[in-house]
């Protein structure tokens, strides 16, 4: 397995324990505001500081966000969750935070899955469904 690609599984792995172990409940500092996905986890390389001084582009996920939603002030909310191209922000508009975490646990154990039954040498399938995911969205 590749750097990147184990690096992507561990990442992966860590948010999808983080999900599982109630990461995303109220947090103490901020209890008057819901969590963000992704932005309020610990692998959040801007996580802490409202000033992000690290660009979202140097995050390993933003191998999973269409080209065209890269320079949206969150991409991260822009992950295709599921086939009918559901995203975070699509959750965060028309579902609830258990309809939320659900996808994406759900996303997170079949991307995990993915990884580890890949041969070594392919990263192909992460962006291969990550378009097909796209495209669906825009139907």
């Amino acid at each position: 397995m590749a750097q990147d690609e184990h690096e992507m599984l561990e990442l992966l792995r860590f948010e999808l324990k983080f999900v599982e172990d109630g990461g995303y409940g109220r947090s103490p500092r901020t209890p008057w505001r819901p969590p963000v996905i992704f932005e309020d986890s610990p692998s959040c390389l801007n996580l802490g500081d409202p000033a992000r001084t690290h660009p979202c582009s140097e995050c390993l996920l933003m191998k999973f966000v269409p080209d065209e939603l890269q320079k949206e002030n969150s991409p991260c909310r822009f992950i295709p969750l599921n086939e009918n191209g559901q995203t975070i922000d699509y959750f965060y508009r028309r579902g609830t935070q258990l309809e939320t975490e659900e996808a994406l646990a759900g996303w997170l154990r079949s991307q995990v899955t993915r990884i580890e039954q890949q041969p070594a040498t392919s990263t192909e399938p992460l962006l291969e469904e990550r378009d097909e995911f796209s495209r669906l969205a825009e139907t």
